[in-house]
Parts: C-alpha cells; sequence; structure tokens
C-alpha cells in the first residue's frame, strides 16, 4: 500500500465533515467517516454506500463515533457532555457505540474512532470507571476484529498512555490530531506525538494556534499550514514513528462549504508537496 495515502474527513448525513462527492472531487483514495444518524446506519444503506464509495475508488478507513447531546460549545461544555464521560449517559451511549461499530463492521471498517471524553488526570473513581467501560467497548469491538481509536486532545500525552495501560486491552490505539493538542491546551504536539506514537494507527492533519490562556479557553483552529503545528516537523515525526498510514485531513467549517473545500483542496497541495520532499 502507498505510504500516506491521503484522505478527508466526511460525512453521509451528520454534518461533520464534506459530503462524499466533495471527496470524491479532491481525488482523495480515503476517508475517515463521520457515523450517520441512527436511523440510517441499515444493512441496505451499508450496502448502497459501499456500491458508491466502489464506484469513487474510496475506502474508509475509520469510522467516527458521536452521540446526542455533546457540544464543542467551550472547554467546560466538554468536559460536562462528550463521550462516555458523562456518567447520566454513560450506559446508552455504550450501546450505541457497539451499534456504530456493528454498522462499521458492515462496512468493511476494523477501526472505530472517538473522543472518549476528559479523562480524569489523576487515578480515582471517574478514571477507574471509564477504565472499566473502555474496556466492554474494546471487548466488544475485538469480536468484530475491531480496534479502537482514542483521538487526542483531551488529555496530555502521559494521562492518555496511563489510561491506555489501566485498560490493557491489545486493539486500543490512538487516533492522533495535534491541533487539537493546541486547541485543548494539553501539551506541545510534536513532543507528545513521539510520546504516543507506537499507538498511533489514525490521524487528523489539521491546524490551530495557542489561546492566550491555553486549557481555560480554545485555541483557534485555521487552515493547514497556517498554524502552531508544524505540519513538516509533524510529517517528519509521523515518519520517525514508523507511521505510513493515510494522512486525513479534518477542517471543521461545515457552515461554510465551499471555503472548506478550498481550503481543504490548499491542504491537499502542502501535504503532496511534503510527502515529496520528505519521501
Amino acid at each position: 500500500m502507498e505510504k500516506w495515502p491521503l484522505g478527508v474527513f466526511a460525512s453521509i448525513d451528520a454534518g461533520l465533515g464534506v459530503k462524499l462527492e466533495v471527496a470524491h472531487e479532491l481525488g482523495v483514495p480515503t476517508i475517515h467517516l463521520h457515523t450517520p444518524h441512527k436511523q440510517s446506519r441499515t444493512p441496505e444503506n451499508a450496502e448502497r454506500f459501499l456500491n458508491r464509495l466502489k464506484e469513487m475508488g474510496i475506502r474508509i478507513t475509520v469510522v467516527f463515533a458521536g452521540f446526542p447531546g455533546e457540544s464543542y460549545a467551550d472547554i467546560p461544555t466538554c468536559i460536562r457532555t462528550v463521550g462516555l464521560v458523562p456518567p447520566d449517559s454513560r450506559a446508552e451511549r455504550v450501546q450505541e457505540l457497539k451499534e456504530i461499530a456493528d454498522f462499521a463492521r458492515l462496512l468493511g471498517v476494523d477501526a472505530v474512532g472517538l473522543h472518549i471524553g476528559f479523562i480524569a488526570h489523576e487515578p480515582g473513581p471517574q478514571r477507574s470507571q471509564l477504565v472499566q467501560v473502555t474496556r466492554e467497548v474494546c471487548d466488544y469491538l475485538k469480536g468484530n476484529n475491531q480496534r479502537l481509536h482514542l483521538e487526542t486532545g483531551q488529555e496530555t500525552a502521559d494521562v492518555l498512555l496511563e489510561f491506555i495501560a489501566e485498560v490493557d486491552r491489545d486493539n486500543l490505539f490512538v487516533n492522533f490530531d495535534p491541533a487539537n493538542m493546541i486547541l485543548y491546551g494539553s501539551g506541545e504536539p510534536i513532543a507528545a506525538l513521539r510520546k504516543v506514537g507506537k499507538f498511533v494507527r489514525s490521524v487528523h492533519c489539521k491546524d490551530g494556534k495557542w489561546a492566550a490562556r491555553p486549557g481555560q479557553e480554545w485555541g483557534a483552529e485555521v487552515p493547514l499550514g497556517e498554524g502552531d503545528v508544524g505540519m513538516e516537523n509533524f510529517l517528519r515525526t509521523l515518519d520517525e514513528v514508523g507511521y505510513t498510514g493515510p494522512l486525513t485531513i479534518e477542517r471543521e467549517i461545515p457552515q461554510e462549504p465551499v471555503r472548506q473545500k478550498e481550503e481543504i483542496g490548499r491542504g491537499i497541495r502542502l501535504l503532496n508537496e511534503l510527502k515529496a520532499k520528505i519521501g
């Protein structure tokens, strides 16, 4: 397989990412797919969608889960609402995550990704409960011959490594998003990548600028190559840690589709230039 095939974050009906037609126009061979709405996750729709992908020459490499009630309005709201951390919605979301994994299996996809939520920095009841539920999810995915990819950003690399060790499942890995480390103020992304590199099985190519008060307020997402990540350094470090999988561009401005497409197009050109330079 080609080293570092390009990809984009795409959606069928859920609003995040580009539409499949745009991915095709951009000429990328891979996508990360944002999970379709619950009523759309049927065997018939999976078969129909796979036929469209085949016609377009596109392959899904990760299906990403999201849940009703999640909000990224600000960091405190994320802490309260995102992933499997909120106790009131945990059981329902675990069940939905299993259903998403089954839909991903219908699509022939062996990896499911998500923001699991803000992992507590110190051991205690919150973290131990999250460890137990993550084991349950990993064990379910294992039955589907699937991996679980935790997206970075909402905790430091050191806390993420501790959590992976505590869960102790051989199908638990990392989707590394360097911009999220900046946006959430959770650590310098290149240093973090070196720490977690052996667990990285997918990446988001995204860029951002640090906030004035990192960790207390959002950083700013910007077009690829215009932020503080340093894309050449990022790719060189991916090379250093042995990652050869897809480079999946995520640009979260779905409300501005024309601008989104233009910026992703520029990002594709940048990544192609860097691929040629780094080899």
